[in-house]
């Protein structure tokens, strides 16, 4: 194709980008999603385009928007309480542990909030992932009532698994014009949690809401406020971040290859589907220099390799063959830095400045964030946990991604709670919850990172004696997490399991049969039952509760499960056909093994865990409950996750809609 024919075909992408666009969302919504693991954009210099005109439109009509609020704010039906409500979540803080450091007096800020005001352990959902709990959280109703029972749920017409929490889609109208592929529609984007947020209920009051990196939000809601997207946001590939890994040796990575005095390699970045057959994007890099002083140059960018130490985020650019431009950020860490070079990456993430995807609500509102702090994290599970499951990086450069990553949000959680004077600020942060899954092994048995999770303990009553400064008179505070902590020594395939007395069946391959097979498991808690109707799915449900509960590891004589939960005896609300049939609620130290966690059939029903993830909550419900702080003094007799949200309605005069499962806390008069 000639320069002119692709610069008509780029303006013609243009005029359709200028077509599609609406609201707060025009600078990014116009993203495809390719059907693979690769992501394509429309160039984000339309983006930066988008949101500077939308910066002028909001500064300009911010009169009309204000009186607008005020015409549509609904009359509260009940007195306010206070005029602010500030959530503090620590994902995965163990009452157990918090107990006994605020016993021995590690914890002054929780033992106050305890002593002055409320404390209590807080009863999770059914099964306690952290997805599950936090749409809990947010909607007030159990996993029936929001359609999130889990990580992965199985595909309806091919029982693969696919993303439970969000779907981003290719868009359903393309022109192909040669070689070229134009978006003439939007692109599929969903939150498949179901069910209403509380701060969308409070914005219809016009109460402003700052929801800052609470699961299961991307993409973003539209309510009245500002939310930054967490869980489930992708990475500029198209996964739940996934890391790349070079080096000289010769196995298990990626190239980097010598060239007189420098190595060289390739980055590979989204899928340019511009093209109807699309290619992956790459951008080459080069390091020079000596051990201890080496260089990398990236596209336009350059920087510093110190050993064992991270870059800043540094800006990537791929551009596509159409000429836009894909904005990402990566920080890179030279791990093996002598004769042999490695260089670990973590995940490609969406640029905050210029997001190619829907990360906040407003869209400005991450490129504010970012002209703010500085670039930062956009990926829902940031910590790369598996780079170190794989032994790609040290415990020492987990622990110090995942406090720069903490760092990075204190800001953010401290800048709104600074600007906020009425309406809630919500802020969750899983460092908790990352740093106990990969240290629990060892923990206070000495050694170098014997003292990490009492370490980290310590950090969060810090972080939430600076939150509590912020709580004046008009001020109710939470603290909690949603789920606390057992140990994860044992995995359990129960698809082998399942294959071994009968109610699956394996092919040669390894693949299932689903012509044979009439129960599965996939997902971190659930069982499905395959082709089963009526009296006989009810019989076979209870048959399968029935013996997996008495399953016994035979390495150690122990029960594998406590419990296993009849969803349709243990949930209730419109979506429960979507539920797993059965929900697993392992004893403390098991939990689906890796493989069977993605559906996969294994030789052996259990297996050790020797990862560096040992630490788990995928167990029954009853043995890691949360915690609940604050320094209001309530009623709590056995409170639940879901009492939240009616909690934080009722504070601001709002009467809870009556398709609320939770209920108010009860003050102490």
């Amino acid at each position: 194709m000639s320069r002119d024919a692709r610069t008509a075909v780029v303006l013609v992408a243009l005029v359709f980008a200028a077509w599609l666009g609406d609201g707060a969302h025009a600078d990014t919504q116009l993203a495809y999603v390719g059907p693979g693991a690769g992501f394509a954009f429309l160039g984000s210099f339309l983006a930066l385009a988008g949101s500077m005109l939308l910066s002028l439109l909001s500064f300009l009509t911010w009169p009309v928007r204000v009186l607008r609020r005020r015409l549509r704010r609904r009359r509260l039906p009940l007195k306010p309480q206070v005029q602010r409500v500030i959530f503090l979540g620590l994902d995965g803080l163990d009452p157990g542990v918090t107990e006994r450091l605020m016993d021995e007096g590690k914890l002054p800020n929780l033992s106050r909030l305890r002593a002055s005001g409320t404390y209590s352990r807080l009863r999770t959902t059914c099964p306690p992932l952290s997805p599950v709990a936090w749409s809990t959280f947010a909607t007030g109703v159990n996993p029936a009532g929001h359609d999130i029972f889990d990580f992965l749920r199985p595909s309806p017409r091919t029982h693969a698994p696919e993303l439970a929490l969000s779907r981003v889609g290719p868009p359903a109208r393309v022109l192909r014009i040669g070689r070229w592929r134009i978006p003439l529609s939007k692109p599929e984007l969903v939150l498949r949690r179901k069910s209403r947020a509380f701060w969308s209920i409070l914005g219809d009051y016009a109460i402003r809401s700052t929801v800052l990196r609470v699961p299961v939000t991307f993409p973003p809601e539209e309510f009245d406020g500002f939310q930054l997207s967490a869980m489930s946001t992708p990475d500029l590939r198209g996964t739940q971040g996934s890391f790349t890994f070079f080096s000289t040796r010769s196995e298990g990575h990626l190239p980097l290859t010598r060239h007189g005095g420098e190595l060289r390699g390739t980055l590979d970045g989204p899928e340019d589907v511009f093209l109807n057959q699309p290619e992956v994007l790459r951008l080459p890099f080069r390091i020079h220099g000596e051990a201890g002083r080496r260089h990398l140059e990236i596209g336009r960018e350059q920087c510093e390799l110190r050993p064992g130490e991270y870059t800043p985020w540094i800006t990537l650019r791929f551009r596509t063959a159409a000429g836009p431009v894909i904005h990402g950020i990566a920080r890179f860490l030279l791990t093996e830095p002598g004769d042999e070079v490695s260089l670990y990456v973590t995940p490609i993430q969406i640029d905050p400045e210029h997001p190619a995807l829907p990360i906040s609500h407003p869209g400005i509102y991450a490129a504010y964030l970012a002209k703010l702090f500085g670039s930062y994290a956009t990926v829902g599970m940031a910590e790369d946990t598996w780079a170190l499951n794989e032994g790609v990086i040290g415990k020492q450069d987990f622990l110090e991604q995942a406090w720069e990553i903490y760092r990075e949000r204190e800001r953010m959680f401290l800048h709104a709670l600074a600007r906020t004077r009425d309406g809630m600020v919500a802020c969750v942060f899983d460092t908790s919850d990352r740093i106990q899954h990969m240290f629990h092994r060892g923990a206070g048995e000495g050694g170098e990172f014997g003292g990490v999770i009492g370490d980290l303990y310590r950090r969060m009553d810090e972080l939430v004696g600076k939150a509590v400064a912020h709580a004046d008179p008009g001020t109710a505070i939470f603290v909690l997490s949603d789920h606390g902590f057992c140990s994860f020594r044992r995995g359990v395939n129960l698809n082998a399991w399942l294959a071994a007395h009968g109610y699956l069946e394996a092919r040669a391959d390894g693949s299932i049969d689903w012509d044979r097979t009439r129960a599965y498991a996939l997902g971190l808690s659930g069982l499905y039952l395959n082709a089963v109707r009526g009296a006989e799915a009810k019989a076979l449900r209870a048959e399968l509760s029935q013996r997996l509960e008495q399953l016994c590891d035979p390495a150690t004589g122990e029960r594998a499960i406590r419990r296993a939960y009849v969803a349709r005896e243990t949930l209730k609300g419109p979506y429960l056909e979507s539920a797993p049939d059965l929900i697993i609620g392992w004893e403390d130290g098991y939990r689906t093994s890796w493989d069977a966690a993605l559906g996969k059939v294994s030789a052996e029903v259990f297996e050790d865990n020797t990862k560096c993830w040992s630490g788990d909550h995928c167990v029954d419900p009853a043995l890691v409950p949360g915690v609940l702080f604050s320094n209001l003094r309530w009623e709590a007799a056995d409170p639940g996750i879901e009492d939240m949200a009616p909690t934080a309605l009722k504070l601001f005069g709002v009467e809870p809609p009556a398709w609320m499962e939770g209920r108010p806390l009860t003050p102490v008069v």
